[in-house]
């Protein structure tokens, strides 16, 4: 009993070390040591995910912004396609409004992380490589699995959408989604679809950091599926997919791939061959 209290006791020592030193890395780089070393652990974890989540969404909002509408003008996106400005700003806004109260979650499952609540480990090599591998794919199930039906609840129970999901669904229109638009949400519905993050952690054995990097991994696909460019890399649920979504509301949850909606019946495929009409123009089938 007292061996498996001091392993315990090690293993939440190694996950408090290692939320430190991710806090000192971050907080470090950004902001005066005297604004917030004297802070509560939990307190700077926040402030860490607060702004390395800002940090993450600007960037690759921007970036991809510049790279699809200004560098790669008219190549993938038709000029009277870009979105306007003005839906550019609306989606920024609603995201930095949110992103205080998204970074609640991370920073709360690193607590529970920390508390030894979960089945994380701290080390890749602690399983085996063989096992870790086996882990993560689990894991990836488990999240592909939960966050698809807590989006489609999201739409079929209609308190839900009303009070939740429809904020994001402001933006249906091609001229209207933009990279901006993956954290444009209200608070809870962002809470809520990443949830399976945290839930998987109780069901799988998960390696820590990894499952930081998969949970930041999430912002950087939000911004890449609301670009409206079709990848067409099965089974890849990209931009093509999500974009059915906003238009028919009752197609494509998905969240990395398409495999839950092909399971569960709600896929619906981005790609239409064209046909030559009696007059040789073109139209879809």
């Amino acid at each position: 009993m007292n061996r498996t209290r001091l392993r315990n006791r090690d293993l939440t020592m190694q996950f408090v070390d290692e939320t430190s030193f991710y806090n000192r890395i971050v907080l470090g780089h950004l902001l005066p040591a005297n604004l917030w070393d004297p802070l509560p652990h939990f307190i700077q974890t926040w402030l860490r995910n607060y702004l390395a989540g800002t940090l993450l969404y600007f960037t690759s909002g921007f970036l991809w912004c510049f790279y699809i509408y200004y560098l790669k003008h008219n190549v993938y996106i038709p000029k009277d396609a870009i979105p306007t400005r003005k839906a550019m700003v609306l989606q920024i806004y609603a995201s930095t409004k949110a992103m205080p109260w998204y970074s609640l979650l991370p920073t709360v499952s690193e607590y529970m992380i920390e508390k030894g609540w979960t089945r994380c480990f701290s080390r890749a090599d602690e399983h085996g490589w063989a096992m870790y591998s086996l882990y993560i794919s689990i894991y990836f199930v488990l999240v592909e699995f939960g966050v698809y039906w807590m989006h489609r609840e999201l739409h079929d129970i209609k308190p839900l959408y009303k009070c939740l999901h429809s904020t994001h669904h402001l933006y249906n229109k091609q001229n209207s989604i933009s990279p901006f638009a993956g954290f444009a949400l209200h608070p809870l519905d962002g809470i809520l679809q990443a949830v399976p993050h945290v839930v998987a952690l109780f069901i799988v054995p998960t390696h820590f950091t990894s499952h930081l990097v998969l949970f930041f991994m999430d912002g950087m696909w939000t911004t890449n599926i609301h670009d409206c460019i079709h990848g067409d890399v099965w089974p890849i649920m990209g931009a093509g997919y999500h974009t059915i979504h906003h238009t028919t509301y009752r197609h494509n949850y998905g969240h990395y791939t398409i495999w839950m909606d092909w399971m569960f019946g709600s896929l619906r495929d981005p790609i239409e061959e064209e046909e030559e009409g009696d007059d040789g123009s073109k139209k879809r089938k």
